[in-house]
């Protein structure tokens, strides 16, 4: 049974590894995989700065959401599902959370840096284009930008 819960500190190791797992998923080379890296690796400065959702199924990993909150505006810095996991419910259910802190925290917009293959699903949720943003990770490489009304 899958539960929601605060992610802690001492799973920072394995968020970062479940980040590379699930962006490997679309067919990304090991080069690009190593430049995501960083972008990708979760830390202290992460759980300072922002929440952490993970997705539980009796101990395995499943998911795992990072939002920041920034007054009215909100930020999905990181959604992430391990493969095994994907189509089973557990991406909606970490936006669902997201979006529900979000707009309990006051936040009247959700945007999200996506990567080109999870934008569907963003769409799917109902967020809507808004741009691109460059990639954190790859000189010269954009990213599309969404945003969702709360």
């Amino acid at each position: 049974m899958i539960t929601l819960r605060p992610a802690r500190p001492e799973e920072a190791p394995a968020l970062s590894e479940l980040c590379m797992i699930s962006k490997a998923y679309w067919g990304y080379d090991a080069a690009f995989m190593d430049a995501c890296r960083d972008e990708l690796t979760i830390g202290p400065a992460d759980f300072a700065r922002a929440q952490i959702q993970i997705a539980d199924d009796g101990g395995k990993l499943a998911g795992m959401a990072q939002l920041q909150l920034q007054g009215a505006a909100a930020e999905l810095d990181k959604l992430y599902v391990h493969p095994d996991f994907i189509g089973a419910g557990i991406g909606r259910a970490l936006f669902d959370w997201a979006a529900r802190q979000a707009r309990d925290a006051g936040a009247k917009v959700m945007s999200i840096d996506a990567d080109p293959d999870a934008a569907a699903f963003y769409r799917r949720m109902g967020a809507v284009d808004d741009g691109v943003s460059p990639s954190g990770s790859i000189p010269g490489r954009t990213l599309p930008r969404l945003r969702i009304t709360l």
